[in-house]
């Protein structure tokens, strides 16, 4: 139905029903979408004006009503009003162009216009009193933060660390390994291995790395320069990442590196952005620094991709590496926590106590852990209520997984995903940051970075960011399902090409749940005959002494001793770099251990012994004070002396 009216208005006017509450909650979201351009009213306000336009036709169906006079009605009059919204004329192109599109639409909005209150009912469960476009300022503010914390915690934990790993006195000293890497692949190596280290390789340069980092991460946290500092702690963490080698070759590395590349593109340009520093509640952000759209978008994307993927490949992943068959039996039968408490890498405490709970628990937990990376990651698309739920499960499921696990800074950087999937409003309710008419142009403030260049190049930058890693990311993620899949050629060589920088990942966390505990026990001896051992900082040694809790800080060396237990010394060439510190008294190695049995001078044979460990029972714990038990296997490595290695 298309008609003229005689008395047209000034400026485009939506006429809706006032005593309609469903209508209520959408003008709303319609005015904040279309900010200046569109006037609202209620036919109870102005039908007299329009005498043109049967009164029971307001009843029924909105009116939009055009400056010359031509009037819309239902499904179309929404359409032609949203059409003043650049990103909305697709739907008043569809409803002309697209054949069916015009007759779904009409009937959908007959369907709901007779069941107002049931629609009332559903919106409001889903999204709430407050349906407008949702805004993340506080998300941004507070993400960025925790990111600069993550990043201080990151660094600082590497900087006690980097002598005694990768010094020139330590284990995988940096100076040899990159010349070795220059001489083998040539020019390519500086592709392959993007890392400022090239530039220098000492100890000075590492200590330098880590105290900008250290410099950087306050800055972030105060809220100066963030999108620059960004950048620099990116460069800085990708250059000892990669100088780093098999110490900075976990999950949460290069978690960290795609979420800090990411991030890049949300932090507002400037220098000293002051809804990052003082923005109370109230106050209205600075118009050139909103939130990126698209990198909202691929934040949640990374969040998306990581729950989820370390969710299915629990239940996908079927090799028999590690010396285990078919290990995802364990997720898929929910018995995977009857090991898991003893057999993970480092564990606190609190899993002594979790792995002497119930059997029905214990399944019922795992049932859980299922689920909350399954299930719950696709709300994090869904309306306001739903997502906020999800978000709370996912923070949750992360703290529980914190307090049986020294699992470093993971859980923080999660929990620091989950932050964006707050938004403004399910804060403030209807005192939300942005009033009608002032930013409400987009919901993501993608138009209102006129006069700003760098964040409105920014803002396109994303974009191609998404478009170049969505279909990676949407392989990865289908990887997770099919393991045995191989992607596209295109696509494979565009990953290789990013792979290096660590922008774009795979994950798969706990994707093998061993069912046994083997530790390595290094001992020293003067004379081959009386062995003194090592003992590690965190990992399992001494069967007396409690499991601790590290986190956030990773202790990189107990980590690889864990990892170097299900393998050979053969596939651990970083251990022999090992032996070798120890039977020269390296300092820099010394202070990554707890208890070196041989301070003054070093030992002249080290051996390395391979021990089964498990939790003591209660009953063994009151007789013998242990929190362990372990039992002597063999030997994994066999005595060796500087003699003999030279």
């Amino acid at each position: 139905m298309q008609l003229r009216v005689t008395n047209p208005p000034f400026k485009p006017l939506l006429i809706w029903d006032g005593e309609c509450d469903f209508c209520r909650l959408w003008i709303e979201r319609w005015r904040f979408i279309t900010a200046e351009e569109v006037d609202y009213a209620t036919y109870q306000e102005v039908a007299d004006r329009f005498p043109e336009i049967p009164r029971d036709e307001f009843k029924h169906s909105m009116v939009f009503i055009e400056p010359d006079g031509t009037a819309f009605f239902a499904a179309e009059a929404v359409y032609r009003s949203l059409a003043y919204r650049p990103s909305k004329r697709w739907l008043a192109w569809s409803y002309d162009h697209v054949p069916g599109f015009a007759a779904i639409s009409e009937a959908v909005y007959k369907f709901v216009a007779r069941h107002r209150g049931l629609g009332s009912t559903i919106t409001r469960l889903l999204r709430g009193k407050d349906v407008r476009p949702q805004t993340y300022f506080w998300a941004r503010r507070w993400f960025l933060r925790a990111l600069g914390v993550i990043y201080l915690i990151a660094f600082v934990s590497l900087w006690v660390q980097v002598d005694g790993l990768i010094g020139s006195d330590g284990m995988s000293p940096l100076n040899q390994f990159l010349p070795a890497v220059r001489a083998q692949l040539g020019p390519n190596a500086y592709t392959l291995l993007p890392t400022l280290c090239w530039l220098d390789s000492s100890n000075a340069f590492l200590h330098l790395l880590c105290g900008g980092g250290v410099a950087l991460s306050l800055l972030l946290i105060f809220g100066i320069a963030p999108a620059l500092s960004l950048v620099a702690l990116f460069v800085f963490y990708l250059s000892l990442t990669i100088a780093g080698q098999t110490f900075l070759s976990f999950q949460w590395d290069i978690l960290l590196l795609e979420t800090g590349f990411l991030s890049i593109f949300l932090a507002p340009w400037q220098l000293w952005p002051r809804e990052l520093l003082l923005w109370p509640r109230s106050a209205i952000p600075d118009t050139t620094s909103l939130v990126s759209h698209a990198s909202l978008f691929l934040l949640k994307v990374l969040l998306f991709k990581l729950m989820l993927m370390s969710g299915v490949v629990k239940l996908t992943s079927g090799d028999d590496s590690w010396g285990l068959v078919n290990h995802s039996l364990h997720w898929r039968l929910l018995t995977a926590l009857d090991y898991h408490y003893w057999s993970q890498p480092l564990p606190t405490v609190f899993a002594w106590w979790a792995d002497k709970s119930s059997e029905w628990f214990k399944h019922f937990s795992v049932a859980f852990c299922l689920v909350g990376e399954i299930v719950v990651p696709f709300f994090i698309w869904a309306p306001r209520h739903p997502r906020l739920i999800a978000a709370g499960l996912l923070i949750f499921l992360q703290l529980v997984i914190a307090i049986t696990g020294n699992y470093c800074f993971f859980n923080l950087l999660t929990i620091a995903l989950c932050l964006l999937l707050i938004d403004d409003q399910s804060l403030c309710g209807k005192s939300a940051p942005l009033p009608l008419g002032t930013l409400a142009a987009l919901p993501a403030g993608l138009r209102s970075t006129r006069g700003a260049l760098p964040q409105r190049l920014c803002s396109y930058a994303s974009v191609v960011v998404a478009i170049v890693t969505l279909p990676i990311n949407a392989w990865l993620i289908f990887s997770a399902f099919k393991p045995e899949a191989r992607p596209p050629r295109m696509l494979a060589d565009i990953y290789r090409k990013l792979e290096a920088f660590r922008i774009v990942n795979g994950y798969g966390l706990f994707r093998v749940m061993t069912k046994d505990r083997c530790e390595i026990v290094l001992e020293g001896s003067d004379d081959g005959m009386d062995w003194l051992p090592y003992e590690f900082k965190w990992k399992p040694g001494d069967v007396k002494r409690a499991p601790g809790w590290c986190a956030p800080h990773q202790p990189r060396l107990d980590w690889q001793m864990w990892f170097a237990a299900l393998g050979t010394p053969q596939e651990n060439p970083w251990i022999g770099g090992l032996i070798v510190r120890l039977l020269q008294g390296s300092h820099d190695v010394d202070r990554l251990l707890a208890h070196n049995p041989f301070p003054d001078k070093p030992p002249r044979y080290v051996r390395a012994m391979y021990y089964r460990y498990r939790f003591t029972t209660p009953s063994e714990r009151r007789q013998t004070g242990a929190w362990w038990k372990r039992q002597e296997l063999r030997e994994y490595l066999p005595t060796v002396s500087l003699d003999q290695l030279r």
